[in-house]
C-alpha cells in the first residue's frame, strides 16, 4: 500500500502559544510528529511514501533531505490554501494502488492504525474506510454519520446532531476508484476534505468508518500534553 503525508500547515496556532518548531517537527513523546508517521508507515508496509510540504519550511525541507527510508520518499514542497489542495498535488504519486493518507498531526494508538491497515488492505469492498473517533475534542470537528453495525457512511455534518457518535479522525484510506474523482470534485468547486468525503459518499462509492477509541491532533500546545499522556497510557 501506498502512503501520503499532508505537512503543508503553518501550525500557526502552535506559533502563538510559544511553539518554535514548525508543526511537522514539533515534538510528542520525543519524537516528531513527521519523523513518528514516517516511522508507523513503514512498520505497516509502505511501498512508498509521498508527501507535501510548504515553500517556508525549510527546518522541515532538511530533515527531509536526512532521511534514509527503504522505500521511495516522494517530496513535494509548495504552500497550498487547504488541505484539500495539498492531497491533490500528491495524486500522482497515489495512484495505481490502495493508498492511506493522513495530516501531520493525529495521534492514535499504534496497533489500531495497524488493524485499520489490515482492514482496508483485505477488503476488496471497501472504495474507502475513514479513520473516526468517538473522542470529541477539537474545535471544528466534521461528524461523520454511519450506519450500524455495517460502519458504512451515509453523510457528514459540521454541526452536532442528536445521536451523532462519531467525528473524522483525519485518517483516510482510498481506493483508485475514490482517487479518480478527485480532479472532477476540484472542477465542480470541492475546496476541503470535509467536502471531497461528502462527494465520495453522494458519487454512490462504498464508504465505510473504522473507530478508533481515540485521536488528537495536535493544534495547541496543550494538545501536546494530552497526546503525551495518552501515549503513556497505550504503553501500559
Amino acid at each position: 500500500m501506498k502512503f501520503g503525508l499532508i505537512a503543508a500547515g503553518l501550525g500557526s496556532r502552535l506559533v502563538s502559544e510559544g511553539v518554535e518548531a514548525p508543526k511537522p517537527l514539533v515534538k510528542v513523546g520525543g519524537e516528531p510528529l513527521l519523523g513518528r508517521l514516517l516511522r508507523i508507515f513503514l512498520a505497516n508496509g509502505a511501498e512508498s511514501i509521498s508527501l507535501i510540504t510548504n515553500e517556508e519550511m525549510t527546518e522541515v525541507h532538511q530533515f527531509l533531505k536526512a532521511q534514509e527510508l527503504p522505500v521511495p520518499l516522494n517530496v513535494v514542497i509548495k504552500s497550498t490554501p487547504s488541505s484539500f489542495h495539498s492531497f491533490y498535488e500528491l495524486k500522482p504519486y497515489l495512484e495505481g494502488s490502495k493508498f492511506c493518507l493522513t495530516t501531520v498531526d493525529p495521534i492514535f494508538h499504534e496497533q489500531e492504525f495497524s488493524a485499520y491497515i489490515q482492514a482496508f488492505a483485505t477488503n476488496t469492498a471497501d472504495d474507502a474506510l475513514m479513520g473516526v473517533t468517538s473522542y470529541i475534542d477539537d474545535e471544528k470537528p466534521l461528524y461523520v454519520k454511519v450506519e450500524e453495525p455495517s460502519m458504512r457512511i451515509t453523510g457528514y455534518a459540521n454541526q452536532a446532531y442528536e445521536g451523532c457518535k462519531y467525528v473524522s479522525g483525519g485518517i483516510y484510506c482510498m481506493n483508485e476508484r475514490a482517487l479518480a474523482l478527485l480532479p472532477e470534485a476540484m472542477e465542480k468547486g470541492v475546496s476541503r476534505m470535509r467536502g471531497f468525503q461528502q462527494y465520495l459518499v453522494d458519487a454512490g462509492l462504498h464508504v465505510r468508518a473504522f473507530n478508533f477509541s481515540k485521536v488528537i491532533d495536535i493544534d495547541h500546545a496543550e494538545d501536546i500534553r494530552k497526546a503525551e499522556a495518552f501515549m503513556k497510557e497505550t504503553k501500559r
